[in-house]
């Protein structure tokens, strides 16, 4: 098993059922340095990144992924063309430090706003971990657009 960070629509629990069946959360954590925004290199293709950002945090869910899981998100991610993969620390609700896997969007992309079923899906997410909304929705206003 390898540990997948989400930030985006992945943290969407039915999502990530029908996308990875052998997921299963790890656990809640944040990502201290990095900050939520949109991006896309297709103004109707808007996505979830992260970019680094001194001061900013962003919270993340720690998934346990099987090799089968990681290809399905390769392609859901339009890995490697769209999104990149790296190790970066999160920081977990003990306080404890790990490194985990994340995709992050490649440099050619450009800022704009998601569709309305994403940001919703986003939305979800956060709730089905009850993470905190007030990140997400000053994503919306300053991570985007």
């Amino acid at each position: 098993m390898k540990l997948y960070i989400a930030y985006g629509s992945n943290l969407h629990k039915q999502q990530m059922e029908k996308r990875c069946p052998d997921a299963v959360p790890h656990a809640v954590g944040t990502l201290n340095g990095w900050e939520l925004v949109y991006r896309g290199v297709n103004p109707n293709r808007i996505y979830a990144t992260l970019q680094q950002k001194e001061g900013a945090s962003t919270p993340v869910v720690l998934w346990e992924i099987t090799p089968k899981d990681e290809t399905n998100l390769d392609e859901y991610e339009d890995y490697p063309t769209l999104y990149y993969k790296q190790d970066i620390p999160v920081t977990l609700t003990d306080g404890t430090t790990i490194l985990a896997m994340v995709y992050l969007m490649t440099d050619q992309a450009t800022p704009g706003r998601p569709s309305d079923t994403y940001i919703q899906t986003i939305r979800e997410g956060y709730e089905d971990f009850d993470l905190d909304l007030s990140v997400f929705e000053a994503s919306l206003k300053h991570g985007c657009c």
